[in-house]
């Protein structure tokens, strides 16, 4: 497993945006399908993106498609997501996941960060 660390949630207006980062630890993170899912209080977590081992292969939600952009560094070990024209709706705890398979289930992502809250004001 990797260890993950994300950073850069708080506190934004609709409308504005906010870029999470997530570093990896370990030699082998360009081996890992990469991702975020985010989970709002009283919900289940939720798929928001992933970006398969080398960028070229990116998934997001529908309800993210457009405003969210997920990219990666290999060299640098680390994931980000670009949120672009934030709803209140967004507002989440945001978890930066690893796992070998690009799916949208929670279960197929065997690393998890400790997660980042992010709170849209409306």
């Amino acid at each position: 497993q990797v260890q993950l660390d994300e950073s850069g949630g708080g506190l934004v207006q609709a409308g504005g945006s906010l870029r999470l980062s997530c570093v990896a630890s370990g030699r082998t993170f360009s081996s890992y399908v990469m991702g975020w899912f985010r989970q709002a209080p009283g919900e289940e977590r939720e798929f928001v993106a992933a970006i398969n081992w080398s960028g070229g292969l990116r998934y997001y939600a529908d309800s993210v498609k457009g405003r969210f952009t997920i990219s990666r560094d290999n060299a640098k070990n680390t994931v980000d997501l670009q949120m672009n024209s934030l709803k209140p709706e967004d507002t989440a705890v945001y978890y930066c996941v690893a796992g070998f398979v690009a799916t949208t289930r929670p279960a197929d992502f065997g690393s998890w960060g400790q997660g980042t809250q992010v709170t849209v004001s409306s």
